[in-house]
């Protein structure tokens, strides 16, 4: 067994998104593609000797190849130690949960989330530092920088490790540990919910349906609210990570988890749904006849922190990306403590957290968390919903009611226009931000516009400074329109358009969210001329 130098040339187009290298998964398979991307994560790392580094994924296609590949890359760069989950699988949270618990220097993320998966999906990799976070954008443009000037990459030619079976083993000299996924994670929930009383809720006959949608959550719900926690049998559906997610698109929202949502619609409806992404950090919360929008989510989850052993003692701030609604920030100026608004993307919680200036987090897309990890975490928010409804004695139904007539309803919602053109998404935004110097004052509709701008990130903990953050339109009454391109897709681009009105009065809590947002969505489209531009008449998705 040796280690060997094997030349190689830049591959276009490595840049690391806000989640990492995200691409189909035949460009990884392309020779010397994962090989270049992995030399410049450790070439940016520096010297590896004696440090201890997690890997796992989702299961998705390519998830087991790209294992063998890297921790036989890793032996070539001398690090001491390899975590690495049961037949490659480790969760986002629980990678970010290992991270912290073993003091590792960071992390290897293997999953493209909520992108569909197998041979003809997308496959993606990230880094994740010390704290168990994504890595900055520095480091992230580092490695980019790295994969422009490759000329070869080192890799040890020992046989492959056998990621099936527990224990350690060795290669090339370097420790491989595979460990139980579940197990730490699982320690770390029981440490932070209540799980006497979420037991006593299940016996009680208690009735709950996890989606876990062919993906990586499914292992773990199962191992706790099955296992630990004493749900039935068949309480998690679609359990089984598969390298293709059945054919699911693992986005936990209420179009693609549409079993589930049905499932709640009906007439024997089950007290209680929840559903989670393809690598477990996303999470979709339902009640009978109710889909809990992750906005809301958070905002209710802050305003019953204290119901929750692990926040018994309350909760020091939120922050929330700044599409996401304001539903938070109306808690948190109840509780007298700060919240904060920054750009989309996880890595813009890490410092806020680390600082002790936030305990809770949550963004739009289905991602809620706090500071136990430095991921967003899918099954956390669930289990924290079966803690306030074991704690409260109410419903899904009960408790958002409640919270609405206490602190008034953000109606919200986003329209995903997918896989467009990117040259006419990119002209759609310049165009935009060319009206912005003249939209504060106009009327549009029954609006007046009191500010148009594009959102600029000062961190109050570092002071760096994220610009381009997303053009943002601003009623005199709080609604807001607010447009920007996600950086999570592979194919195109997707623009993303998000609406927003608050309404206090009680008895306008109940409308269906799109009428009450349809005056908005028609100033929307009017003022981006998004139709035009794009070629579509609708969008793909509506949440």
């Amino acid at each position: 067994m040796t280690i060997q130098t094997v030349a190689t040339t830049p591959f276009a187009g490595q840049r690391p998104g806000t989640s990492g290298l995200r691409k189909k998964v035949t460009e990884f398979q392309q020779p010397g593609y994962l090989e270049n991307f992995v030399e410049a994560i450790f070439l940016s790392l520096g010297d590896c000797n004696g440090r201890t580094v997690v890997l796992g994924g989702d299961g998705r296609y390519f998830n087991r190849d790209a294992i063998q590949t890297i921790l036989h890359m890793a032996a070539a760069h001398g690090v001491a130690r390899m975590l690495v989950g049961q037949g490659g699988i480790l969760s986002t949270p629980a990678v970010s949960c290992v991270i912290r618990k073993h003091g590792a220097f960071g992390g290897i993320v293997l999953s493209a989330s909520h992108n569909p998966g197998g041979p003809d999906g997308d496959f993606g990799i990230k880094y994740n530092i010390e704290n168990g976070g994504p890595a900055p954008e520095k480091i992230t443009e580092a490695i980019f920088a790295r994969t422009q000037a490759l000329s070869s990459y080192r890799i040890s030619d020992a046989p492959p490790v056998n990621l099936d079976e527990i224990g350690t083993t060795t290669l090339d000299g370097m420790q491989v540990e595979v460990i139980d996924p579940v197990l730490d994670y699982a320690e770390l929930m029981g440490r932070l919910f209540d799980f006497d009383a979420i037991r006593a809720l299940f016996g009680r006959g208690f009735r709950m349906k996890f989606d876990g949608m062919g993906a990586v959550s499914g292992p773990y719900a199962k191992a706790i609210i099955e296992g630990v926690l004493g749900a039935p049998g068949g309480t998690v559906i679609n359990g089984e990570p598969l390298e293709d997610f059945g054919g699911h698109h693992p986005d936990p929202n209420p179009v693609n988890a549409a079993e589930l949502i049905a499932l709640m619609n009906g007439p024997d409806a089950p007290d209680f749904g929840a559903a989670s992404d393809g690598d477990g950090d996303r999470n979709m919360i339902v009640g009978r006849g109710i889909a809990v929008t992750p906005s809301d989510s958070l905002a209710i989850i802050a305003a019953n922190a204290t119901l929750a052993p692990g926040y018994a003692a309350g909760i020091k701030g939120i922050a929330r990306s700044m599409p996401t609604s304001m539903a938070a920030d109306r808690v948190a100026e109840a509780l007298g403590i700060a919240c904060y608004e920054t750009p989309t993307g996880w890595k813009y919680f890490g410092n806020l957290m680390d600082a002790g200036m936030v305990t809770l987090c949550g963004e739009e897309s289905y991602g809620t968390g706090s500071s136990h990890v430095r991921e967003k975490d899918g099954l956390w928010a669930v289990l924290f919903w079966l803690n306030m409804l074991a704690a409260s004695g109410k419903s899904v139904e009960q408790l958002v009611s409640e919270h609405w007539a206490r602190f008034g309803r953000n109606y919200y919602s986003r329209h995903d226009y997918e896989a467009v053109d990117a040259l006419a998404a990119d002209a759609t935004m310049t165009a935009l931000r060319d009206k912005l110097p003249t939209l504060a004052g106009q009327t549009l509709g029954e609006y007046r516009v009191a500010l148009g701008d594009d959102f600029v990130y000062t961190d109050p903990v570092d002071h760096s400074v994220a610009s381009r953050q997303g053009v943002r339109i601003i009623m005199t009454d709080g609604s807001r329109i607010v447009f920007r391109l996600s950086g999570t897709g592979t194919e195109g681009a997707t623009v993303r358009l998000y609406l927003e009105r608050y309404e206090a009065d009680p008895a306008r809590h109940h409308l269906d969210t799109q009428e009450a947002l349809s005056s908005l969505v028609a100033i929307a489209e009017s003022v981006s001329e998004l139709r035009q531009r794009t070629g579509r008449q609708q969008p793909s998705v509506v949440t």
